[in-house]
């Protein structure tokens, strides 16, 4: 166990460029450099799954670890396709809070948003000093879960026009097929969604794309957004994907993690 790889997240260049100088540290983390096996190998983070139990944790600490935090300092949710945010000002107990996004101005949390397919956003107002983590899928986008997080943000000092936000790694559009009831839930809240679906081969189906819509809903809440541009589905060496499990019938998948935290200064 001790002997295995230690994680290496991918860094967002936005983040890196205006934040890392104001001691905030980030991490969009893949699957490689943990101790899960089988289907989980190997830096699943999720408790929710089926794994191990201990490996889980001895994961999570590897990210702990990773992001300069105590073992018990990596904050995650119960997530829930929500659109609530909340503010987080030491490690919550369990069971997890019901919500989708969190932010703190406390030094020392790395706060942290799975993801196998939905879309990790990692924000940060580097002149206030207060960040935010987001688990964005479809429906957390569209009922507000990015807006939300902004918003709590805002509460603790982060003015909007400040905060620079990455989306990870999550699924493409080409490989996210979706009926016509989804298409319909869509252009029914703004008939200008319509430019986020593309016809697929399957009669009556279309082809979504998540990350263009996330982008620009957060740059319509006017933060300064970027996207790492990378596809869980396509890329199972470097990620989970809980599509990719479904097609395959397999009984479970792991979650990756993105995390973001303040440093001491």
């Amino acid at each position: 166990m001790l002997n295995t790889p230690k994680p290496e997240p991918i860094r967002s260049p936005l983040i890196e460029e205006h934040a890392a100088s104001a001691g905030i540290r980030h991490g969009f983390f893949t699957r490689q450099g943990g101790v899960s096996g089988g289907i989980y190998s190997s830096l699943n983070i999720g408790l929710g799954s089926d794994d191990d139990r201990e490996a889980v944790l001895e994961n999570r600490a590897r990210v702990a670890t990773a992001m300069g935090v105590a073992r018990d300092h990596v904050v995650t949710l119960h997530q829930c396709h929500s659109p609530t945010a909340l503010v987080v000002r030491e490690p919550v107990a369990t069971p997890l809070p019901k919500a989708d996004a969190l932010v703190t101005d406390v030094p020392g949390l790395a706060l942290g948003a799975l993801a196998a397919d939905c879309g990790p956003v990692l924000f940060a107002d580097p002149k206030a000093r207060v960040i935010g983590a987001a688990h964005a899928g479809w429906k957390g986008a569209l009922t507000g879960v990015l807006e939300s997080t902004i918003e709590a943000m805002e509460e603790l000092g982060a003015r909007r026009e400040n905060i620079v936000a990455t989306l990870g790694p999550s699924i493409s559009q080409e490989n996210y097929e979706v009926g016509p009831e989804f298409v319909d839930r869509f252009t029914a809240e703004d008939n200008g969604n319509a430019i986020y679906f593309r016809p697929s081969d399957k009669p009556e189906h279309a082809l979504f794309d998540l990350n263009t819509y996330t982008l620009d809903r957060l740059k319509k809440a006017g933060v300064t957004a970027s996207m790492l541009g990378l596809c869980t589905y396509a890329d199972e060496e470097r990620f989970y994907s809980y599509r990719r499990a479904t097609h395959r019938g397999e009984p479970d998948y792991g979650r990756q993690i993105s995390a973001i935290a303040l440093e001491t200064i």
